[in-house]
Parts: C-alpha cells; structure tokens; sequence
C-alpha cells in the first residue's frame, strides 16, 4: 500500500499560511500522519475513511471577499472533527452562519486569552490558570458566533478567540498554536489530535523505514534503479533506502565536481562503497568542470554551466548501465508544497544549479521519490533508522553548486584550495567546541577583494575570507549564530596563520531576510 494512502491522517487544508508547514510538523510531532492538500485542490472525495480529523490552515484571504477562494461547505459535513486556525476559523464561522469582518483594532503579535469555559480542546492548555499568551496574526474577525458554537476563550480585541461546537466537533482558534511563541500551543493540538479526533499514534521513524522501504518494492518491482548521489542528506537517505529495498539493483552515480568540501569526495566512496556495500559509479569530473567555468564570473552563468554539465555527465554514465527504469530523488514534503501556488497551480520555476528533477523528461525514466512527504528533520531521524553514520546525517545544508557560489568572481584552482582549507578549518572548530550541531548552516566564502596585511615584518596582499553561520528552523529565515568574541578571535587567527592566501577574516552579522544564507 502507498504511505500517504494508507495511514490514518489528519488533513490540512492551506488558504496560503506561512505557517501551514509547520502545521504539519506540529502534528507529526505528536506521531500523526499529516498531509496537506491546497483549498483550490481539495474536494469531498479527498476526506475518506483514513482522514480522522481536519484543520483549516490561516491564510492572507477575506472570508467576506467571497470571489478570492473558493470552498466546497460538504468537506466540513463529513463528520470528522474541523479545527480553524485564524482565517480557518474564520472561514468555519462564516459557513456555520456566523459573521466576519474586517476588525477596528488588528492584532499582531503576543496577546493574552482569558479562558470562559471548559472544553476538550483546551484541557491542561491554561495550566490552571485563566490566562495565558498567544501569537495573533490578523486583521479580520468573527463578529457574530453561529448558532450551537461556545465562546472558550477571549482576548482584548477578540472576543471569540476560542470557540466549539461540542455537538459537530467544529473547533476555531483566531491564534496560531502551531508556533512556539504560544505557550502550550502544541498541548492544543495534541487534544484535538487525541481526544477529540482519537487517534493513535502511527508516525515514527521506525513506522517510515519500514513502510517506505516496501512502497520503493511495490513500484520498482525488479527493476533497476539510478540515483544521482551527492553525498547530502537528502540523496544519501534515499539512496542507503532503496539499497535496502532493492540491494544491487541499485545503481549510484556519484560526481565530483571539485567544488566539494575538503575530502568530502572521499568521505562519500569511503560512506557508500566500503562500508555500506551500494554499487557506487564514481566520477571525477573536476578538470572538466573548472575548464568550463574558467573566467566566468557573473553567478546566474556559473549555476548555469555547473547544471548543464552535470546533466551531461549524468547522462553519460547513466546510459552504461542497461535497462534502467527508474530514476531516484530527493524530493522533500516542503519542496513538493513549494513547487505549486497557494490555487494549486504548478510552477514552472527549477533551481538553475544542477537538479535532477531535469533530468526524467530527457531520459524517459519514471520516478521514485520516497522522502516526498517528510520534512527535514524526519529525514534525519529516518536515516539514523537506516544505519548511516551520525557525521551524515548531522551533515550541514550544501548547495548544489558547491564552493562555486561561496566564491564571487572568477573561479580558479587557487581560490577552491584556499577556500576549502578555510571551511575546514571553521567547521572543524565548530565541531570541536561543541557548537555544530546548535547552528543550521555554516561556512566559509571567499571574497573577491585582496587586502593589505603585515605578517612578521613583511607586508602581504591576500585575500578577505567572510565566515557565515545562521540558525533557523526551516531555512525560509535565518538569524546569525552569536558567536562568544573569545571563539571569533580564536577561529580568526587560525585561519589567518594557517592558511596561505588569507591575510584577513570577516563574520557576516546580517539575517535572512534581507539577505540570503548563500552569497550568490
């Protein structure tokens, strides 16, 4: 049976929130499956007998601006359990009978709820209190409750903040719990997962592993399988989980582009030929990519060349293996979401580095995305459930072109060694100080400018190396790791005394947005 078919779930349906994801990662927290599914998409033939519960995601739409969305009212009458979330909640009043408007004092931001009544949805939320804080975000408001719904909760400039419907299992909440800054926020939405939808648990990285492993057996049959390995989390779970599933049918191309970090080449052969035994195609492509690359500065060019030849090479080695059906990637739950619009339109926009998801059209493969509805952190867990080493899955976020766009300007053979020795030497410090794995990404650039310098009594003109560290949840914002100055300094001088071709080091103090995580 396919996982998102099989399992009981609860649905999410998303009006376009920035905060809908983390819906569905709230709720597979507490060892649910989730599954989100775009209100433009959605139809009552989609809440069968697995859906045991629904939420209705927040969203930038006006529930009285009928014309903007559209919503089929049998998909709440199915007799599952609805929970509203902001405009969720809205939209659940507004087709009960109830009444929304645009509100004369908008909230956003931490405000206090003041508990009116018991309910299931609330238990152990107030922690015995009769007040507690929550994250708003809006500017419209229910005005008039529907018939048979109870006020829970108010705040100052909401007066239906929590409301219920005990008879219909209808509950709405004009906050987000689903964000950390309400307190207790998730306790709500384990009541509505387990006392009033009733579930069991039935996600966990166990459940996945096994589960996955014999969805991959169901559509590869015995065919063979190719996957193009990066040495990156995504591609090395989905790799080490189809070796599980289909053994030597799998075939891995591995490509060295020679803009890895320091020995990550070896690390990966080392990895997945040696000690886990897949039949790995190595590649060393490394001439071959920095003669095409040579004197190419603008970034959007250097992407460009670094994709079309990976292709390329991909191609080639894929068409020495015989009979290839299948093709495997590392599509993830938030890459599938981010691909389509909040109508449920498709978009045409693909990264202009090298990914893979260009190459089925061309080569006729059909697809295997197993990853395709878990998020990061699941992925992780998932591959710690298929025996690969911790250093793997720890492994911080790289981008596809590599140190290509951690180096602005033109690319030389010079500048990568330089530059791989200074990431290496940082990462190796945040390894040893016990701070790796408290940041979600970092790493070292080189700056295309040379600055003057005195070592000893000798006057250098070398190059500026910006270190970058960031912590984030999803990578959608980021805000730079605050480093002690004892550690700045320390790492600072290291590089600088270590590694020839540096003269002076530079922390980039500047969050996600206005900025991005990488340079270019």
């Amino acid at each position: 049976m396919i996982l998102n078919q099989s399992l009981k779930k609860i649905l999410i349906i998303d009006f376009g929130s920035q905060f809908t994801q983390l819906i569905a990662r709230r709720v597979r927290e507490l060892g649910i499956f989730s599954e989100i599914i775009s209100h433009k998409k959605i139809r009552n033939t989609n809440v069968d007998e697995n859906v045991k519960g629904i939420i209705l995601s927040g969203g930038p739409l006006n529930v009285y601006e009928i014309k903007k969305y559209s919503f089929d009212k049998k998909i709440i009458n199915n007799g599952v359990p609805v929970l509203g979330i902001c405009f969720g909640h809205q939209i659940l009043s507004k087709l009960n009978g109830g009444k929304v408007k645009q509100s004369k004092h908008r909230e956003f931001g931490l405000a206090n709820i003041i508990k009116k009544k018991e309910s299931l949805l609330t238990k152990n939320f107030f922690n015995n209190q009769k007040l507690t804080k929550v994250w708003m975000s809006h500017a419209d408001q229910v005005t008039k409750l529907p018939n048979n719904f109870n006020v829970i909760a108010s705040s100052q400039n909401s007066k239906f903040a929590i409301i219920a419907n005990k008879q219909k299992n209808f509950y709405g909440v004009q906050f987000h719990p689903e964000v950390t800054h309400t307190v207790n926020g998730k306790k709500l939405l384990s009541n509505f997962v387990f006392l009033i939808c009733k579930m069991k648990k039935n996600w966990s990285p166990k459940d996945q592993k096994l589960k996955l492993i014999n969805d991959v057996r169901l559509q590869v049959g015995k065919n063979k399988v190719i996957c193009a390995l990066s040495g990156g989390v995504d591609s090395s779970v989905v790799a080490q989980l189809l070796n599980k599933a289909v053994g030597k049918r799998l075939y891995c191309i591995f490509v060295n582009t020679g803009l890895l970090r320091k020995n990550e080449e070896k690390q990966v052969v080392e990895t997945f030929k040696k000690r886990l035994k897949i039949n790995l195609i190595y590649v060393n492509a490394e001439r071959e990519f920095i003669n095409k690359l040579k004197n190419i500065s603008d970034p959007e060019k250097k992407r460009k060349i670094i994709g079309n030849l990976f292709i390329k090479i991909f191609e080639r080695y894929a068409k020495k293996i015989k009979n290839v059906k299948f093709l495997a990637q590392g599509t993830l739950y938030p890459d599938l979401i981010e691909s389509r619009s909040v109508t449920g339109s498709q978009t045409s926009k693909i990264k202009s580095h090298h990914n893979v998801g260009g190459l089925p059209k061309r080569m006729k493969l059909k697809l295997v995305e197993p990853l395709k509805f878990l998020f990061k952190d699941e992925v992780r867990k998932l591959g710690l459930e298929l025996n690969l080493n911790r250093e793997v899955i720890s492994r911080h976020p790289f981008p596809g072109p590599g140190l290509a766009i951690r180096m602005p300007g033109v690319i030389t053979k010079e500048k990568i060694n330089i530059l791989k020795e200074a990431d290496h030497c940082f990462i190796k410090a945040l390894k040893d100080h016990g701070l790796y794995d408290e940041i979600w990404q970092a790493y070292a650039a080189l700056l295309p400018v040379k600055t003057v310098g005195v070592m000893g009594d000798n006057r250098t003109y070398e190059y500026l190396c910006l270190l970058r560290a960031i912590t984030s949840e999803d990578g959608m914002t980021a805000d730079f790791y605050n480093f002690k100055k004892s550690f700045i300094q320390m790492i600072s001088n290291k590089i600088v005394n270590s590694i020839r071709g540096v003269n002076r080091v530079v922390y980039d103090v500047t969050s996600k947005p206005p900025s991005t995580i990488e340079l270019e």
